[in-house]
């Protein structure tokens, strides 16, 4: 089974400790974005590892890895655009966004570019309906108003930002500045 380092599990400690004792699972949530921001993505393992750190079934904390697009499960790109297509997206064009990003990138949805600096992701409601079509850029920021131009422009910047910034230091998308 994985181990996790000494600073690791005394973060998870910290979320534990928010919790009664007999409700220690609900840190399930935060113990997973522990793993993601150290390691980039929760594998099997990982999973496996929390489980037995918060004394519950390893399915059930899979099933909160599966349930939420922010947990990845394998290895993503510097930049991961998740994309809304869910319907109120989908009729301002968010499935013709996905498309359009997919195609600009030459992936399939869930896919990434052989350079590892993309993951495209097909995303349930991100909440923002009234600005669609929407995305989240690394499950951080969301971006509104998402028309081809605008596509192809945060595109253009964040494969110049790959190109100039190898080191990953990541910059909010200008243009969306203000906007929620």
């Amino acid at each position: 089974m994985m181990q996790f380092s000494e600073s690791t599990v005394a973060r998870f400690a910290k979320e534990v400790a928010k919790y009664p004792a007999e409700q220690k699972a609900s840190a399930v949530m935060a113990c997973l974005a522990i793993v993601q921001h150290e390691q980039g993505h929760v594998s099997a393992d990982a999973e496996s590892a929390i489980a037995a750190v918060l004394d519950m079934p390893a399915i059930a904390v899979h099933e909160v890895t599966t349930f939420y697009n922010m947990y990845n499960q394998r290895a993503t790109g510097r930049y991961k655009l998740n994309v809304c297509t869910n319907l109120p997206c989908a009729l301002r064009d968010g499935d013709k966004a996905l498309e359009h990003v997919c195609s600009k990138l030459g992936v399939e949805p869930y896919g990434s570019t052989p350079d590892g600096v993309f993951t495209v992701q097909p995303s349930e409601c991100l909440g923002a309906c009234a600005d669609a079509p929407v995305m989240l850029l690394n499950d951080r920021q969301m971006l509104s108003f998402m028309t081809p131009d605008r596509l192809d422009e945060l595109l253009a910047m964040l494969k110049a930002d790959a190109e100039t910034n190898p080191s990953g230091d990541r910059p909010r998308y200008a243009a969306d500045e203000g906007r929620t």
